[in-house]
């Protein structure tokens, strides 16, 4: 099996979170805060490898649609990211994300440069405060052991700090205000290169990690103040599973022209009707505007009754969990299932909640409670209807908001009427998200995606946009499908970490193993890595998530060891049990 660093160090820092990351392969729903640690540090990372462009259409591309904060977070890779590459000029690059792939170990190392007698520096790239902490970490130590088995000479390790600014919009300031003083903060930080000396006890740890990791039984959890930056801390700690996507399990791959889908438009534009025309359709009505559709319906809607002279109430979203308790019985002919309007419903929740707790208000019931426990209240009855198995349609109304851009413009994004947050966890459970609308008399739906109208999907549609109409709709998602390969389950069992065991090694040539002296001669090894690290960047950079989030548990009392030049590696008997591994 192979292992990356992250990999042993997610073990080492909570084994219950590495039992679920890479034994259960749970997934969760991805965070859409805009300064999402692990696409900002994903962005530097592209902008450093290829340039600016490409990194900010790569931090668009993650989001369903730009806020102010997302240009905020903008405006620092406008100035960091060409810092970086002025840096990069006059540097003698060999490789950049360079990928190690052996029996036992993959990573990716951010930069290699070429020295004159031959030899390499190695170096990577953290965009964070972090020093101390990162000046604990094996990461380069194990490159460099790897590397050196690969026929590399490596002189240097280094790491090349990229200052992470995160400062808040005080309440007195407008945003012109706080962007000036943002871009002053910039202006006086300064990009770090620190050499780390190279301490093969390191590698020892790592090695012997890997044994402890092998000989697991169990998988406790470890509780600290970092649980807060865990994807699984809700259904670690609380047991809510709404923010889990399905098992990473491999299943027949063919074409989907039912996807689970989300559609929101403005009022009258035909969004209830346009889906009225799927078959087999149950709509979860809560607006009352069922006139132009014919599909069975289920209104949810508060009631209210008299018994003698007391009044009785029950609320709209009682009679939306006794719809899922009927659906889960599976006794009916239906298909689809529609929920019309989707924030209504979340209206519906809130009241519901409210009652529940005896409160009037999210803040009556403590700091941060009472929102926590609507949301939690609304997702995880979503994502129980989405277990059933019916094809699933949001319909929502749509909001139009401004945000401010670099130069003071505004930009005008449209939205769904719903929270932002519960939006965003919506849309991750979906597998598109599309907005119709209207021009002149003619009605249309947008497959494409823009950064100023929230929406995405997993489909590479062919054309912008379509006539509003299930056959036009039904087309295109074929169209975005033509050419995917299917996959037989009885022959594709074999998951994914498997699969990279199964891949022969690449056998260095002589030229490999020798001193690097000719860069040219060398390009073929870079590109071949490049092909590969494409494919396993993001499993590789999932540190970049795990080692910014620890800046507030970095250990600044602990003394830094300085290792002895050129140490050998010691504890020989677990270093020959590893390398059986």
């Amino acid at each position: 099996m192979q292992y990356s660093h992250s990999k042993v160090e997610s073990f080492k820092g909570c084994p219950y979170k590495y039992k679920l990351r890479y034994q259960d392969r749970l997934k969760t729903i991805p965070n859409q805060d805009a300064n999402n640690a692990l696409i900002c540090g994903n962005t530097i990372h592209t902008g450093a490898e290829k340039d600016l462009l490409e990194a900010l259409e790569f931090y668009k591309s993650n989001y369903y649609v730009l806020t102010d904060l997302h240009i905020n977070e903008i405006i620092k890779f406008e100035y960091l990211i060409p810092k970086i590459k002025d840096l990069l000029t006059d540097i003698n690059i060999y490789a950049q994300e360079y990928l190690i792939n052996t029996k036992r170990f993959k990573g990716i190392v951010d930069l290699i440069t070429r020295n004159q007698d031959g030899s390499v520096d190695v170096f990577d790239f953290k965009y964070s405060n972090a020093i101390e902490h990162y000046m604990e970490s094996p990461q380069l130590h194990i490159y460099k052991y790897f590397l050196e088995q690969q026929g590399f000479k490596v002189r240097k390790l280094g790491f090349i700090f990229i200052p992470k600014i995160s400062i808040r919009q005080k309440k007195e300031e407008d945003l012109y205000q706080f962007r000036k003083r943002l871009m002053t903060e910039l202006q006086a930080s300064e990009i770090q290169i620190a050499e780390v000396p190279y301490n093969s006890n390191k590698v020892v740890e790592f090695l012997d990690n890997i044994i402890d990791i092998t000989e697991a039984t169990e998988y406790p959890k470890n509780p600290t103040n970092l649980c807060g930056w865990c994807e699984y801390e809700e259904y670690c700690l609380k047991e809510i599973d709404y923010m889990l996507l399905p098992k990473n399990e491999r299943r027949e791959r063919k074409i989907d022209t039912n996807p689970d889908l989300w559609i929101y438009a403005d009022s009258y534009v035909g969004k209830s009707t346009f889906i009225d025309q799927y078959d087999d359709l149950l709509f979860l009505n809560t607006d009352g505007n069922t006139d132009n559709t014919t599909s069975p319906v289920i209104r949810i809607m508060d009631k209210v009754w008299y018994e003698g002279r007391i009044q009785k109430k029950k609320f709209a979203w009682e009679f939306f969990i006794e719809a899922i308790e009927e659906l889960e019985k599976k006794e009916n002919d239906f298909k689809r299932v529609c929920i019309d309007l989707v924030e209504d419903m979340y209206e519906h929740c809130r009241l519901y909640t409210y009652d529940k707790l005896g409160i009037e208000h999210e803040q009556d019931a403590g700091f941060g409670k009472g929102w926590d426990m609507v949301r939690t209240e609304y997702l995880s009855a979503i994502k129980r209807l989405k277990n059933l198995g019916y094809q699933i349609i949001y319909i929502s109304k749509e909001v139009v908001k401004e945000i401010n851009l670099k130069n003071g413009a505004k930009l005008t994004t449209i939205n769904p009427n719903i929270n932002d947050k519960v939006a965003n966890v919506l849309a991750g459970t979906v597998d598109l998200t599309v907005r119709a609308y209207m021009k002149d008399e003619d009605r249309f739906l947008q497959l494409e995606k823009k950064e100023n109208v929230f929406g995405g999907g997993r489909f590479n549609f062919k054309v912008k946009k379509i006539p509003l109409d299930m056959k036009e709709f039904i087309k295109a998602l074929e169209e975005a499908q033509q050419g995917v390969k299917t996959y037989s389950k009885m022959t594709e069992e074999v998951s994914a970490v498997d699969k990279e065991e199964e891949k022969p090694t690449r056998r260095r040539s002589k030229k490999e193993d020798a001193p690097v002296e000719d860069k040219k001669s060398e390009e073929p090894a870079a590109e071949e890595t490049k092909d590969n690290a494409s494919e396993e960047v993001n499993e590789s950079k999932e540190e970049t998530k795990e080692d910014n989030k620890s800046e507030e548990n970095k250990e600044e009392d602990k003394p830094v060891e300085e290792p002895k030049e050129e140490e050998k590696p010691t504890h020989r008997r677990r270093r020959r049990k590893a390398d059986e591994e």
